[in-house]
Order: C-alpha cells, then sequence, then structure tokens
C-alpha cells in the first residue's frame, strides 16, 4: 500500500531541511507522495519536484495560506494548483512583505510593551530569507534567553489572543480558498482543531471549502472521529499530514501521520 504525508515545511519557510533533504528524508520514511506546504510561497516546489522524480516520490503542488477572521489565524492549505499562475504569485509577495512588517510590529510589542529585547534582524537571519514568521520569533526568542522553549513562546507571548499578538493579515478565508480555486486547486482546512470554532466549518464549506485536514499530528483519535464524520456529513474530501518542520518541531517526524494514498487520488479527481 502506498502512503502519503501532504503538511511538510522547507526552509523557505518555517521549516529546516530544504526540498532535496525532505525528499530524501521522505523516501526514508516509506512515503509513495508528499505535498510541501510552505507558508504563502512556492519557492521551494520546483526543487522538492525534480529531487522527487530522481528520488521515485511524488511532490504535490502545495501551499499553506495565512488567512484571518476576527483576529484568529486560520491556515488553508492548497493542492494541485498551477505553481505560475500569476495571480497566485503577486498575492504570495504581497503576503511577504506584510510578514516582514509584522515581525517588527512584534518585536516592537515585545520590547515596549513587555520589557523585553528582541531585535528584527535576529529573526529574518533565522528565516535566511525565506518566509518569515512567529516561528522564527519563538526561536529568536528562545537563542535570546527570553524563553525557555518555542512552546512557551507561544504559550506566553506570541500566541493568537496572547500580549505580543500582532493580527494584519490582509486575506480573508474566503479570499484564500477563491485564490487557491482560481489557480486550478483545491482549497483544504488546515488542523481544524486549532479553530476552536468548529461552526465555521460549514460558513466555510459555502465559501468554497473542499476539504478538512482530518489526520493531523496533534489530533486525537477522537478528534479525527469527528473531523472525518464533518467531512462526510459536508462532502468534504478528508486530508492529513504531519506538519513537519524538522528539527524546529523535533517530536513531529516526517511520515508521522501517513494517509493512504487513494486518499490523494480523491484530491486529484476533486481538482477535475
Amino acid at each position: 500500500m502506498n502512503f502519503a504525508d501532504l503538511h511538510l515545511h522547507t526552509i523557505c519557510s518555517d521549516g529546516t531541511l530544504n526540498p532535496d533533504e525532505l525528499v530524501r528524508q521522505a523516501c526514508e520514511a516509506g512515503l509513495s507522495a508528499i505535498a510541501v506546504t510552505d507558508h504563502d510561497t512556492v519557492s521551494g516546489f520546483a526543487r522538492a519536484r525534480e529531487a522527487g522524480q530522481k528520488a521515485g516520490v511524488e511532490v504535490l503542488p502545495g501551499v499553506e495560506l495565512t488567512a484571518e477572521l476576527d483576529k484568529v489565524e486560520i491556515h488553508v492549505l492548497g493542492y494541485l494548483f498551477d505553481c505560475n499562475y500569476q495571480p497566485l504569485l503577486d498575492k504570495l509577495d504581497l503576503l511577504k512583505k506584510n510578514r516582514v512588517e509584522r515581525i517588527y510590529k512584534i518585536c516592537d510589542k515585545l520590547n515596549q510593551d513587555m520589557g523585553f529585547s528582541l531585535e528584527p534582524q535576529k529573526v529574518f537571519d533565522l528565516a535566511k530569507g525565506g518566509t518569515v514568521g512567529r516561528l522564527h520569533v519563538a526561536w529568536a526568542m528562545v537563542k535570546a534567553g527570553i524563553v525557555n522553549s518555542v512552546h512557551e513562546a507561544f504559550y506566553k507571548y506570541i500566541g493568537d489572543n496572547c500580549p505580543g499578538y500582532v493580527s494584519g493579515f490582509k486575506l480573508s478565508p474566503r479570499e484564500a480558498m477563491d485564490l487557491i480555486k482560481s489557480a486550478g486547486g483545491v482549497p483544504v482546512l488546515a488542523h481544524p482543531y486549532t479553530l476552536k470554532r468548529d461552526e465555521l466549518i460549514p460558513e466555510f464549506v459555502t465559501q468554497g471549502l473542499m476539504g478538512l485536514e482530518v489526520y493531523y499530528s496533534e489530533h486525537t483519535q477522537g478528534m479525527k472521529n469527528f473531523y472525518l464524520e464533518l467531512a462526510k456529513r459536508y462532502d468534504l474530501l478528508a486530508t492529513g499530514g504531519s506538519d513537519f518542520h524538522g528539527a524546529a518541531k523535533p517530536n513531529v517526524k516526517i511520515g508521522s501521520i501517513k494517509i493512504p494514498y487513494d486518499l490523494v487520488e480523491k484530491l486529484k479527481e476533486a481538482r477535475k
């Protein structure tokens, strides 16, 4: 039986592996297919696909778009779209610039409101030119001795509704889904448990949502059962992935979530 992991990050966003190494580890984990779903960028896809062709691993086009609703981040995964679709690339460029501005605002808030000393450049250095995000802020906070762990950084300071959180993403969930579909892709709600507002899912369905990330590294069996039933109720695709980030999330291994390849085939059928 063939398996896939459809939620993986590289150094092009907040992962720690380059696309070639990601494919190598996917091959070692026994995966037949993967999706590179970097945050708000597709810059790692071509390199990963080339490596996959050599290694015998199918690499699907993917992205994890960051949207916002009521000052809460909502992540929408996109699959099987045209990575050269110019309106998508233009929007990703704007989102990257927005992320840079957000880092300055987060650092200002942490420094001015909480008395820390965190230089934005330290955050950008960790991103190494990739799409910068809160995970990079958390690493920088650990390195600066402000917190003891990435988890502490999010839980106390920069997570949603925490004192150092800064909103400002310009993309709504509907816009994110429209963008993915206009590029020929399939929009899927990432790690739905983080929303803590399952009542929004039917609304997202009316806006064009086509799938739920049912199988996820932080979903309990009860959560998987719940979201699988929800997917069936609203005729949504069920997808899954580990949300692998490499050393950034050392407890999450590539292939720790393996979905049967027939779910990938259903994604492809939905795209048609």
